[in-house]
């Protein structure tokens, strides 16, 4: 049997593997399981078991097997067994969730000096040692780490693989499976001590090993790792991971919390979905946690002119510089095969994406005498990738729907295009998946650091990745710079410290970002460390208004804490005036050092004439000479999230029954999934049809008399709630044998 697992997942680590990466991206399948394997799945209690009372009701449901009891991080346990065994468990004890495992991916250099790195290296702590993470743990839940790396050996501070069973967390090596090298290079901006330094180079590393061969894990390991990190009393804990569903309430969500509760600051990559809003992913979702962003360093741009269009081209890391000064004339060549290639010499070359990786392509080009490459992307949007190693001509990413464009001219005239260099810095990664989080409508990412042509340490070497995943180590090395000079501060200063100091970016038309964007803004490691005040928490949520409601006021309230020397005045200034919204703020005050207050402040809103559907901005207060930005948001009734992702479908555990999946962010009023014929696209039935479903994880089995007779048939599966409907759509192959093949899942726009 082949299964299809309910949340494809997004892999946070900016393709680190381009041969791999580029596989994966061309041709996306998903993962598929034997008919008469058994389902994991994660167990949470709505009351507190012992362990004795666990393992109890466990040997009471027959066949069924207890994996872990989580004494951590969640308040449940793991269990192996058919699906029709796990449904068992609600009937015999108070559960609050019941979740399959899904599986989880991966997504001093120039980065770390603008972030106020080198400052830093000169400001000391409370014993008077230099800033350098001395003495803070810090845990990388990942693919492991290379510990034998000339740059890490040194901060080595131990580990657990949770892949293996054993207590060797070592990068998954090529030989015995397929290789990773992305928790190296997450540990090298952390904490990086040799040729190159991290944020951190004296921060300890515990390695969790999570993930194992290509990058990928599930729940289940990653929630163990959290739990074992817990015990081993780690003070920051990084997880570039995640998946691609925008909900607060997935499991691995729900575990990070509560590490935070436990005095750990949690540290985790927002996505690469950007840039539409609402691409987020858990655990970036994690209300307690540092959701991260990402941003660019100082990067140089190739624009090409073309008749008269200019297009913007985003070089894979390991390219080398577009340094093309001349009008050069442009050939299309298919995918980039040999046999494409034979009249491109001296030619910008423009290839489809598919089949080869992008550095093959590259190479087919160079061999064939071409002077750069433009690879546009063969699903919708831009891309972003990685070569395996440099090639001596420039290997550049395009959009489908330029690249399309671009692929037509080229069949009907003869084209030149002309080469602009622009210097790119401290704007948003277009990448970055975007907030709001659905359900608890907060805003996220929480910050943004760089995550652009970032040079890391990898196995054998170094190499310069992107993606949030290297955003997130440069938040969790400064977390540990902040615990060096505060050890008794808790996860809600440092993430404090980090938000109130941050800096707001403005997108290339010289604007704000929405704050669901950027969050506080890019973080500035020399002012978090030197601030004179710090407010909690760092944003606000003030909840859903509703259009029934007449002038709906809603409160928000936060502690400020003078943790300078000095006494201080503190004064609001009113956010921009908005017809229909009404701020009452706190007057002046004064605190004395280690004064702290806590404070109210009221949104007014009358729905009747202020209409938007997502309201947010940023509050400042004044302390001193310093000034504090507090992001907020609002929502108004249902905004536009999307109704439906995360679907699959597969064969159920009984003979002849089939179970889908589907996360629903806020219900559905309508909820239905529509086959047509492949072909002429005839409506065929609806596989199901219900309405008023609840929020949340949707599982529910069907019959094989439900299906139609074996072919390849298109999906469509749709919400709708509060007058809007959002659909995802697949192809579904069923084959005479009754097993099932499916193609990814996007969303409709």
């Amino acid at each position: 049997m082949k299964k299809i697992i309910l949340f494809l997942t997004v892999i946070l680590i900016c393709l680190s593997q381009s041969a791999v990466s580029a596989r994966t991206l061309n041709h996306p399948q998903i993962p598929m399981e034997s008919s008469d394997k058994e389902k994991v799945a994660i167990v949470v209690l709505s009351e507190e078991k012992s362990e004795e009372e666990i393992m109890k009701l466990v040997r009471s449901i027959p066949h069924l097997q207890l994996r872990h009891i989580y004494k951590y991080a969640l308040n449940g346990f793991s269990v192996k067994g058919r699906q029709a065994e796990i449904e068992q468990i609600s009937n015999k004890v108070n559960t609050s969730l019941i979740s399959p495992v899904n599986t989880y991916k991966v997504h001093a250099e120039e980065s770390i000096k603008m972030i106020g790195g080198e400052e830093v290296r000169g400001l000391f702590d409370q014993k008077n040692q230099r800033l350098t993470g001395k003495g803070v743990k810090v845990g990388i839940i990942d693919t492991g780490i290379d510990y034998t790396h000339p740059d890490l050996r040194v901060n080595y501070g131990g580990g657990h693989d949770l892949v293996d069973g054993d207590d060797d967390p070592m990068e998954t090596n090529a030989a015995d499976g397929e290789g990773t090298l992305h928790g190296t290079h997450v540990a090298g901006i952390i904490a990086a001590n040799g040729k190159i330094q991290g944020v951190a180079p004296d921060a300890t590393i515990i390695a969790y090993r999570a993930l194992g061969p290509g990058g990928s894990g599930t729940t289940e390991q990653v929630i163990a790792a959290i739990d074992q990190a817990i015990k081993d009393r780690v003070d920051i804990l990084n997880l570039s991971l995640g998946n691609n569903v925008n909900g607060p309430d997935l499991p691995i969500s729900m575990a990070l919390n509560k590490a935070v509760d436990k005095g750990i600051t949690a540290v985790t990559s927002s996505g690469n979905s950007g840039p539409n809003y609402w691409t987020v992913g858990s655990p970036g979702t994690a209300s307690k946690a540092i959701s991260v962003g990402a941003s660019t360093p100082s990067i140089n741009i190739p624009f090409l002119e073309v008749s008269g269009q200019k297009l913007r081209l985003e070089p894979l890391q390991g390219s080398v510089d577009w340094e093309l000064n001349q009008s050069n004339e442009m050939v299309f060549a298919g995918l980039g095969k040999k046999d494409e290639l034979k009249e491109v010499k001296g030619k910008i070359v423009l290839v489809e994406r598919g089949e080869l990786t992008f550095t093959e392509k590259g190479i087919n080009a160079f061999e064939a005498g071409a002077k750069a490459v433009i690879i546009y992307n063969n699903t919708k949007g831009n891309f972003f990738g990685n070569l395996e190693r440099e090639l001596p001509i420039p290997v550049t990413a395009l959009s489908k729907t330029k690249g399309e464009q671009l692929r037509k001219k080229l069949s009907k005239d003869k084209i030149f295009a002309r080469t602009y260099i622009i210097e790119e810095k401290d704007i948003l990664a277009d990448f970055s998946s975007r907030g709001p989080v659905t359900s608890t409508w907060e805003i996220k990412p929480d910050i943004v650091a760089p995550g652009v042509a970032i040079n890391s340490t990898v196995p054998g070497g170094y190499l310069p990745l992107q993606g949030t995943s290297m955003a997130a180590p440069h938040v969790a090395g400064a977390s540990a710079l902040i615990k060096q000079a505060h050890p008794d501060w808790g996860p809600d200063k440092i993430k404090a410290a980090l938000m109130n100091t941050a800096k707001p970016l403005l997108n290339k038309k010289g604007k704000p970002y929405r704050a669901y964007e950027q969050g506080a803004g890019r973080i500035q490691m020399e002012k978090a460390l030197k601030s004179n005040s710090l407010v909690m928490p760092a944003s606000l949520q003030f909840g859903k208004f509703q259009l029934a409601d007449r002038m709906h006021e809603h409160n928000g309230y936060i502690t400020v804490e003078n943790i300078g020397d000095s006494p201080l005045s503190y004064s609001f200034s009113i956010p921009h005036a908005e017809n229909g919204l009404s701020w009452t703020l706190p007057l002046s005050f004064y605190l004395k050092p280690g004064e702290k207050k806590r404070l109210e402040l009221k949104l007014a809103v009358d729905p009747n004439v202020f209409k938007k559907k997502v309201y947010d901005g940023t509050i400042r207060l004044k302390a001193g000479s310093q000034e504090i930005n507090i992001p907020y948001i609002y929502v108004l009734e249902e905004p536009n999230y999307p109704r439906v992702m995360g679907f699959g479908v597969g064969k159920g555990d009984k003979p002849d029954t089939y179970r889908y999946e589907v996360y629903l962010p806020g219900g559905a009023e309508e909820f239905g999934i529509a086959m047509f014929d492949a072909d002429s696209l005839r409506f065929i039935d609806f596989l199901d049809w219900k309405r008023g479903v609840g929020k949340g994880q949707l599982l529910q089995e069907i019959k094989r008399d439900q299906l139609p007779e074996p072919g390849l048939y298109k999906i469509k599966v749709f919400a709708k709630k509060a007058g809007r409907e959002d659909a995802v759509e697949s192809y579904l192959y069923i084959l005479p044998n009754g097993e099932m093949e499916s193609s990814s899942i996007h969303l409709l726009k």
